[in-house]
């Protein structure tokens, strides 16, 4: 019989051993890999497996480092540079069982020099769900059948840059950087420490055994605010850290508040976002109506804004109209431009209250000290 395994002293060690030789921006980055590197051990257990991503914006910042020591601990890493869509979902349904993929240069496929590599996005975001699979035709000529293979499997990244929406809000995002003078690591040798890491890694397995049980029946309280992709997210990291007990509950919901956060802080969202943000917080601040030539004539003023240079064209009329009809009022009617009054004439413009329920759907929460209006926007009757 299997000796019990006290969960969270593992998790404290497992977090003990990223420490010695990864440095990440914060605490909240140290307990979310811990547990995500435990729940590659229960991923049948959860109905979804959040994607692990060490992005930054320049080399030398770690990235590389902690998928090695990720690999040390989930079962069966698989380690990925420019693998193709086809290898990895052959991989995930193959007859030497589910890896944990590792991708590492993961900007080689998606950053601005390489092509929209459509195929691995649609495995990455299929396997993110346990139902998910990829479909295929099997044989030759008019003996093909379509056979579907399934895709769900625990992904870490490491890549310069940023990834394709779809993948970022799936994904546990740990924002690296190159460590500071006074921030020391311990040399990883794997001659040395890898051993250390698989010891921890197979303790990991007899602790995902014992606490199987008990993990897939549990439905974890989110935080406050935590909800949709989120929640899908973060549901087992906070289940793996409620079996576990001890501080990691807490630590663990700390941390997903944190992350959760920083991931929307960053999140730039499409351009039809960026729009109608810039039109709630920068032009339309107090202002129940504008025309759309100043309307223009503020978003194409707006500093660290696109709306000047559109492909080398600054926003205009027909554009705005084109964009802003994508969305819906209240009365679910596309936004469109409407008549307002003006001193001796009749201009085409633009309601705040066509915007509002756009503005409340799609928007991240205004700015705690909304900016004054700008100068001579005062309503026009």
């Amino acid at each position: 019989m299997t000796d019990h395994i006290d969960g969270a002293a593992l998790l404290n060690e497992v977090e003990a051993f990223h420490r010695r030789f990864n440095v990440f921006p914060h605490e909240a980055a140290y307990v979310a890999v811990a547990l995500w590197d435990a729940h590659a051990h229960l991923l049948d257990c959860f109905d979804s497996t959040p994607r692990l991503a060490f992005l930054s914006p320049e080399p030398g910042s770690g990235k590389s480092r902690a998928l090695e020591i990720v690999d040390t601990l989930v079962p069966q890493p698989m380690t990925a540079v420019n693998a193709s869509a086809a290898a990895l979902f052959r991989a995930v349904s193959g007859p030497s069982g589910r890896p944990t993929i590792l991708f590492d240069e993961i900007d080689t496929i998606f950053g601005p020099k390489a092509g929209d590599n459509e195929e691995l996005r649609g495995f990455l975001n299929a396997g993110h769900r346990r139902t998910g699979v990829t479909y295929r035709c099997i044989g030759d000529g008019g003996n093909q059948t379509v056979q579907a293979f399934p895709s769900y499997c625990a992904v870490a990244v490491a890549g310069l840059g940023s990834l394709p929406d779809t993948i970022m809000t799936r994904s546990v995002i740990i924002r690296m950087r190159r460590k500071g003078r006074n921030e020391r690591v311990e040399p990883y040798r794997a001659r040395i420490h890898e051993a250390e890491g698989h010891r921890l890694r197979d303790r990991l397995a007899q602790w995902a055994e014992q606490a199987r049980a008990q993990v897939v029946d549990a439905w974890p309280d989110m935080p406050d605010g935590v909800t949709d992709r989120p929640a899908d997210v973060w549901e087992p990291l906070l289940t793996v850290a409620d079996t576990a007990g001890g501080t990691w509950p807490q630590r663990a919901r700390e941390a997903c508040v944190a992350l959760v956060k920083a991931s929307r802080a960053n999140d730039k969202g499409s351009l039809g976002i960026r729009l109608l943000t810039d039109l709630r917080d920068h032009v339309m601040v107090g202002i129940d109506r504008l025309p759309t030539v100043a309307i223009l004539d503020r978003l194409n003023a707006l500093d660290d804004a696109p709306w000047a240079d559109l492909g080398g064209k600054p926003l205009d009329n027909r554009r705005l109209s084109r964009m802003l009809a994508e969305y819906m009022t209240a009365d679910n009617e596309p936004i469109t431009s409407r008549n307002i009054k003006t001193a001796g004439s009749v201009l085409k413009g633009y309601y705040a209250t066509d915007l509002w329920d756009a503005w409340a759907r799609y928007c991240p929460p205004p700015p705690e000290s909304p900016l004054p209006p700008l100068p001579g926007t005062e309503n026009l009757a």
